[in-house]
């Protein structure tokens, strides 16, 4: 993690991380002010919270209450050498906790990170640099033998060419990446979490059986990401990105509609439109982008070309980002690699989704080709040994697709987890599917599992496998553990020989899905410097379904967008209009103004935790619309889950609106013990909102420019990067 430091008056400073800010300070008698905690004092308590939140977690999968235990932590000096110290945690435990979890508590304490860091002893760089947002891609660095080449199957160079390559490219763009954390709970299954130092919400997850296995699979993610814009999707991209030359790539092209909002003859084609339009309901203003809101300029759109015929075809940005999410996507060292990987995930997903929804038995894979594989088998007995039973599926539907399962269950909830992996190969697909199941999972995530259910609606319902598809933790039927398979196993192989194996590979998956009836359209992406493909297969690799274009488009955010980041400066009459809007939009009350308008606020603010429901509660309030604004406040006080800081001043804004629609109270008579209950200050901004001096309390002014929203611009910032590369490249 980066943590950049400013150096504020007299002593104190200030460091930054993510979306928070801490400072320090030095007591008085260290000629500081005494204003905050000093840095040590930081770091002591970072030992002591650490302890305490795996004694929580302990607790928490186990039903155990934390609310008499007691933690604390004192550091004892040697008085000859002060940076010799002993760190005593102490825990308090009530006395009707059993034996076994008292020393469950202990162990989980530790377990701590601050304290196997500082046991292990970290190692300190320090070095002078001629600009702190340059290149650190020494933190991607592995302790690997520099003449080590690590071949694996489907990549088509060492493991280390490859993420000396993928490093070089994030480098050359201006990407700070940083490895966030490591995971390796079981032989042979390794994960990663790496992300933009500058932009964290730019981040993949890797996976692999080695170290260098998953960091290659997080850079090449990486990659990926970037070159689809993955990163960025739903989000405004600012004024400067809409009103360039280009939006998204150099190619791209801009058809507006036509008469009545009709489609754009230009995009799509035929075969599509029977997908994407099989009643005539779409219409050319359902494909405005979201990223640039530009709506005079038309419908964006990128070429891809049609496999069956090398036609272009034009594909709106905006169908891609609705339907497909990251299916479909994929880098590698050469465009075959890329193809072959892409490929690999649509098949997973597909076959994923038809054997859920069809509540389809996987038949099991016999011991003695599992016996082939004693590196995957190590993994699965360390599953095991921590009791978690394991079951191998073959997912290939009798030997037609090349797709593996393998499914942790967790007797101490009932929760299952099915991971599916594809792959030319047998053996890196049932590799993929382990991997997969413990990517950036600790044995305690395991305990979040959703439990099996015989109710089909639960588990062929949309947002299910929108949650497979996002992290596998989706509803699961019970139907799937029959002992009675719907298939005989078989012991597929769609593997190619040799050099050109890749190659291979992907005329036979290409293949599978023309035998399938299936049209293929692909975009290649060289601009940053690396292979990077873009495979959409209509009517198969969808992850929402084709109606949301209509009825759960993203591109409603342009309906409130501008006046939600200008809201301070709307006029009665442009806030009663707003608020109509979205009184009509049948958009969740519950969601969020970050998902509806697509421009990312800090989390620890008001406007990260700001909803539908309280926006319109607010502007009701400024409109003093109070018996609407105190149905809403009601509401807000039943379901939202906010601060307590924010559901207090909603709490002491209920009993005012209850005082003030009253013809028979009066506030002056309550406002002396109300005060005396929430304080002045929110008593304050409780009184202001109600009489028309507070407007929007907790909402700090922004605008289209997007000022004083750090969390977005360094994600814009992030996007200007590959912005600018493109346009070299094209130039």
């Amino acid at each position: 993690m980066e943590i950049k430091v400013n150096f504020l008056d007299n002593l104190r400073l200030e460091a930054k991380f993510d979306d928070f800010t801490v400072v320090a300070d030095q007591p008085i008698r260290y000629k500081g002010d005494g204003s905050a905690p000093g840095p040590f004092d930081y770091f002591l308590a970072s030992s002591a919270l650490c302890a305490a939140y795996f004694v929580k977690l302990y607790c928490e999968t186990r039903n155990i209450p934390t609310d008499n235990i007691r933690l604390s932590q004192n550091n004892i000096v040697d008085p000859e050498n002060r940076y010799n110290q002993i760190f005593k945690i102490q825990v308090e435990l009530p006395a009707d906790i059993s034996d076994k979890d008292r020393q469950g508590i202990l162990r989980s304490i530790d377990r701590c990170t601050v304290k196997k860091v500082v046991q292990a002893g970290p190692e300190f760089v320090i070095e002078q640099v001629a600009n702190l947002d340059a290149d650190a891609q020494a933190l991607l660095m592995l302790d690997s033998d520099p003449q080590a080449s690590t071949y694996i199957a489907g990549k088509d160079l060492p493991l280390e060419q490859t993420i000396a390559n993928m490093s070089g490219i994030l480098a050359g763009l201006g990407m700070k990446i940083e490895i966030a954390s490591w995971r390796n709970i079981v032989p042979n299954v390794w994960s990663l979490h790496v992300r933009d130092a500058h932009s964290p919400m730019c981040f993949t997850n890797g996976k692999g059986a080695t170290k260098e296995g998953a960091l290659a699979s997080a850079l090449g993610e990486f990659i990926e990401r970037l070159n689809c814009n993955f990163f960025y999707n739903d989000q405004f991209w600012g004024e400067d990105i809409a009103s360039a030359e280009f939006v998204h790539y150099p190619d791209e092209r801009w058809f507006k509609p036509g008469s009545k909002d009709a489609l754009p003859a230009e995009i799509l084609d035929e075969y599509c439109l029977e997908i994407y339009n099989p009643d005539g309901e779409l219409r050319g203003s359902h494909l405005y982008d979201t990223n640039s809101g530009n709506v005079k300029r038309g419908i964006c759109s990128l070429p891809f070309i049609r496999q069956s015929d090398g036609d272009v075809v034009y594909f709106p940005s905006n169908l891609i980002e609705n339907l497909y999410l990251s299916n479909g996507m994929s880098a590698g060292n050469t465009l075959a690699e890329a193809q072959v990987q892409c490929l690999s995930e649509i098949f997973e997903r597909a076959v994923k989704r038809e054997i859920l929804e069809g509540e389809l038995a996987l038949p099991d894979v016999p011991e003695d080709v599992l016996a082939k594989y004693p590196a995957i088998l190590a993994g699965i007995k360390g599953l095991e040994e921590q009791g978690f039973p394991v079951l191998v599926k073959d997912a290939s539907l009798g030997g037609e697709f090349p797709v593996m399962c393998v499914t942790l269950m967790n007797p101490r909830t009932g929760g299952v987890f099915a991971s599916f992996g594809a792959h030319p190969s047998l053996e890196v697909a049932l590799e993929r599917s382990l991997t997969e199941l413990l990517q950036g999972r600790s044995f305690e995530g395991l305990n979040d599992l959703p439990q099996p259910t015989f109710e089909s609606h639960a588990v062929t319902e949309p947002n299910n496998f929108v949650e497979h598809f996002i992290d596998s933790s989706g509803v699961v039927s019970w139907r799937f553990f029959s002992a009675k398979a719907d298939f005989e196993f078989v012991e597929w192989d769609f593997s190619g020989e040799g050099e050109s194996s890749n190659e291979e590979e992907a005329a036979t998956l290409f293949g599978i899905l023309e035998s399938l009836g299936k049209e293929v359209y692909m975009a290649v992406y060289e601009h940053l410097g690396a292979k990077a493909c873009r495979i959409l297969v209509p009517d198969y690799s969808e992850i929402y379904p084709v109606e949301d274009l209509i009825w759960d488009n993203t591109n409603k955010a342009l309906l409130f967008r501008e006046d939600i980041l200008n809201l301070h400066r709307l006029d009665d009459r442009s806030l009663k209009a707003l608020v109509k809007r979205l009184d009509n939009c049948e958009v969740d009350e519950y969601t969020d103004i970050t998902t509806l308008i697509g421009v990312e606020f800090d989390d620890n603010t008001v406007w990260g935790q700001l909803t539908i429901l309280e926006l319109k509660l607010l502007i009701k309030l400024a409109l003093k619309r109070f018996d609407e604004a105190k149905e809403l406040v009601e509401a807000f006080l039943q379901f939202n889950d906010n601060t307590v800081d924010r559901g207090l001043f909603y709490q002491a804004l209920n009993v005012v609106l209850e005082v003030v629609l009253d013809d028979e109270l009066e506030l002056a008579d309550y406002e002396v013990n109300l005060r005396r209950m929430f304080g002045n200050a929110r008593m304050d901004a409780v009184v202001g909102s109600v009489e028309g001096s507070v407007r929007f309390h907790g909402l700090t002014p922004t605008s289209m420019k997007l000022e004083g929203l750090d969390r977005h611009l360094r994600l814009v910032d992030s996007y200007k990067k590959l912005h600018a590369a493109r346009a070299k490249f094209a130039g």
